[in-house]
C-alpha cells in the first residue's frame, strides 16, 4: 500500500559448508540446496477473472487522477508497481508512487451502488490477523493469512473489506469465503469500491521492536502484519505465469525478478529472520559462521530477493551497487535510494529498511514513509 507467529519459521533448516582460508577469511561454498515442495496452483480472490483475458479495465479499478489540472482515470493505477503520480522528466513521464497489490473492480452492485463480490481465500491456509477497525490502517478492514509453501510462510492480504467472515486463528481451505468486497480505508468511496490484494513474505519476527524505537508514541494495532513488515511481489505478473506452469514457485519466481540495488549491512548476532524464514534467499541455509556483514539484493521497490552473507566490513547500512540511471534515484525506487549516477546513497528511509530487515541497533528516529522533503503523496 503489520510480535511473530510461531510458525513463521522453515521446519527444516539447511546449513552451509563453509571452507576456512589460510588468511582467516570464510569462504562460503556448496549450499545444500533445500527441497522445495510444490506449491498449490492458486486461486483468485474473487470472481473477476479478467486478468487472465487481458486485463485491462475489465479487472483493475481505476484511480483517479490530477496532472497538470486535467482529471483523468486511468485503470492502469489500480496495477502493482509503480503506478501513480507522473512526474516530467527529460526522458519522458516517470511515474514515482509504488503501488504494492493490485485492485480488482467489482463485478456486483446492489442498487445503492455497494459492491456484493465475495472474497475467497486464494489457497489453504491460517488466519493470522483480522483488522476490524477501518480507521486502524490505510487498509481499512483487512485479513491477512498464512500459507506454507516449501516450508516457508508467505502472506496474502485481503483490503478495503466491507465485512470480514473470519477469525485470526482460524483455518481455511482455497476458494472459502472470507469477506466481501468494500471501500473502507483511506481515500476510496463507493464508486472506487474494490479489493485491494498482495502476496507477501515478512521482513522480520521483530518489527514491534522496531516501530517502538522509531514511533514510541503512536501505536501499531497490527503487530508483525502492519504492512511495513510485509513486501508484496507483483503479484498479477506471477498469477500469469504461474498459470503457463503450473508448478511454479515462489522461489523461482522472484529469482528471475531484475536486482535493481543491493545494500552491504552489519551482521547482527544472530542470522536475519529473512535467512531463516526464507533459506532460499541465501542459496539453502544460514551460515554456521557470523560473517562479516550481509548482502541484500532489492527490486526498485525494495523486496528483497537475495541475502548473502560478504567478508566486507561495514560499520552501518551501505549502499553497495544500483543500477545505472539518468534519473534521479529516489523517483525509481520508493524513496530508498536518493542521489543520481555516481553520487547514489542509500536514503534514510532505505536504511531504516535494511535495519528492520537486520534487527540493527536503531541510529535515529524511524522517518515518515511519506515522500520527498517538501513534496507531495497521493493516496
Amino acid at each position: 500500500m503489520l510480535s511473530g507467529p510461531s510458525s513463521a519459521r522453515p521446519s527444516r533448516v539447511c546449513f552451509w559448508r563453509l571452507l576456512v582460508l589460510t588468511s582467516g577469511a570464510v569462504l562460503v561454498l556448496l549450499p545444500s540446496t533445500p527441497a522445495i515442495a510444490q506449491m498449490p496452483r492458486l486461486l483468485l480472490p474473487t470472481a473477476n477473472d479478467a486478468l487472465f483475458r487481458g486485463g485491462g479495465e475489465a479487472f483493475y479499478q481505476y484511480v483517479r487522477r490530477d496532472f497538470k489540472g486535467e482529471i483523468t482515470f486511468p485503470w492502469e493505477g489500480g496495477q502493482y508497481g509503480f503506478v501513480r503520480d507522473p512526474v516530467e522528466t527529460s526522458d519522458g513521464l516517470v511515474y514515482v508512487h509504488f503501488h504494492e497489490g493490485i485492485d480488482i473492480k467489482p463485478l456486483r452492485r446492489d442498487p445503492s451502488g455497494e459492491p456484493l463480490d465475495d472474497v475467497v481465500s486464494i489457497a489453504a491456509g491460517r488466519v493470522v490477523h483480522c483488522s476490524e477497525t477501518a480507521g486502524h490502517s490505510n487498509y481499512g478492514r483487512y485479513i491477512v493469512i498464512e500459507h506454507r509453501w516449501g516450508g516457508s510462510p508467505y502472506y496474502s492480504l485481503y483490503a478495503h473489506l466491507s465485512e470480514i467472515a473470519v477469525s485470526p486463528g482460524a483455518d481455511v481451505t482455497a476458494g472459502q469465503r472470507i469477506a466481501r468486497m468494500g471501500h473502507t480505508g483511506a481515500g476510496i468511496d463507493r464508486e472506487r469500491s474494490h479489493l485491494h490484494f498482495e502476496i507477501n513474505v515478512m521482513l522480520t519476527n521483530k518489527f514491534q521492536d522496531w516501530y517502538v524505537a522509531g514511533a514510541p508514541t503512536e501505536p501499531n494495532y497490527h503487530g508483525n502484519y502492519n504492512g511495513l513488515n510485509l513486501a508484496g511481489f507483483d503479484v498479477a505478473k506471477f498469477y500469469l505465469a504461474q498459470r503457463g506452469k503450473p508448478s511454479l514457485t515462489v522461489p523461482e519466481f522472484l529469482a528471475a525478478e531484475e536486482v535493481f540495488f543491493k545494500v552491504l549491512a552489519p551482521a547482527p548476532d544472530q542470522p536475519p529472520d529473512l535467512v531463516r524464514m526464507y533459506p532460499w534467499m541465501s542459496g539453502g541455509g544460514v551460515t554456521s559462521t557470523k560473517p562479516a556483514s550481509w548482502e541484500i539484493s532489492f527490486t526498485r521497490s525494495g523486496v528483497p530477493l537475495r541475502v548473502t552473507p560478504s567478508n566486507q566490513n561495514v560499520t552501518t547500512p551501505t549502499l553497495s551497487f544500483v543500477k545505472p540511471s539518468s534519473d534521479a534515484y529516489w523517483m525509481l525506487t520508493r524513496r530508498l535510494v536518493y542521489g543520481a549516477g555516481s553520487q547514489a546513497r542509500l536514503s534514510p528511509y532505505g536504511r531504516r529498511l535494511v535495519e528492520l530487515i537486520m534487527a540493527l541497533p536503531k541510529a535515529g528516529p524511524a522517518p515518515a514513509m511519506s515522500g520527498e522533503p517538501g513534496s507531495a503523496r497521493s493516496q
